[in-house]
């Protein structure tokens, strides 16, 4: 490790021990943090891995019945239907923050006495398997929102973690390091010129 081009002098030294304080004090928060951002990481990412198979499996019983709708019904009747909906709905988002991490809060609002039941066409063209995927669909949703929630804060704090990372390494291996290597050099010039200072007033007093 290359030592810093500075002086070597007792101020030099006496600044370089400070950043050296500065450095390490930062690389312990900075270590903390990642540990903290880790742990909350893992944490969300087997929470997204139970969600995501909840959700992959409502979607796709919801699909099936689709898919078996569509083959019995009309086609242009399933695209009036789909074409409209039959209810309003609301999304609320704001940040939070973890850890220095902003991350989205999506909250799904709907009125909630618009019943699922409450589908918008006529029984005479529809069937159970149409009905049963439109229920089912509807109740997906909110999991849904919620999947995407918290992948996007996974990336986020993914994306934060590796910054952390960068930046506790540059500290531990190459700040920390050439800090230390300089601090040892000017001692030892400081030491050296001191012994050399004695010597030669031991020799002058010999003189004398």
């Amino acid at each position: 490790m290359a030592k810093l081009n500075v002086n070597p002098t007792r101020m030099e030294l006496t600044i370089l021990k400070q950043r050296l304080s500065t450095a390490t004090r930062g690389h312990k928060l900075l270590k903390d943090k990642q540990d903290e951002l880790m742990r909350q990481f893992i944490t969300l990412i087997r929470k997204n891995n139970v969600l995501r198979s909840i959700v992959e499996e409502k979607l796709t019983s919801a699909m099936q019945s689709f898919v078996m709708a569509k083959a019995l019904l009309n086609e242009k009747f399933i695209e009036e239907l789909v074409a409209i909906p039959p209810r309003s709905v609301e999304l609320e988002m704001y940040q939070k923050n973890i850890m220095s991490v902003s991350v989205p809060v999506m909250n799904f609002g709907y009125d909630e006495s618009q019943d699922t039941n409450d589908l918008k066409y006529g029984y005479l063209n529809s069937n159970s398997e149409l009905d049963t995927s439109i229920e089912e669909m509807s109740a997906v949703m909110t999991e849904l929102l919620e999947l995407s929630e918290i992948e996007k804060t996974c990336q986020l704090m993914a994306d934060e973690i590796e910054k952390t990372r960068r930046r506790v390494n540059a500290l531990e291996y190459m700040t920390i390091p050439q800090l230390e290597e300089t601090i040892y050099f000017i001692q030892m010039k400081l030491d050296e010129n001191e012994r050399a200072n004695i010597t030669r007033l031991m020799k002058v007093k010999d003189m004398g």
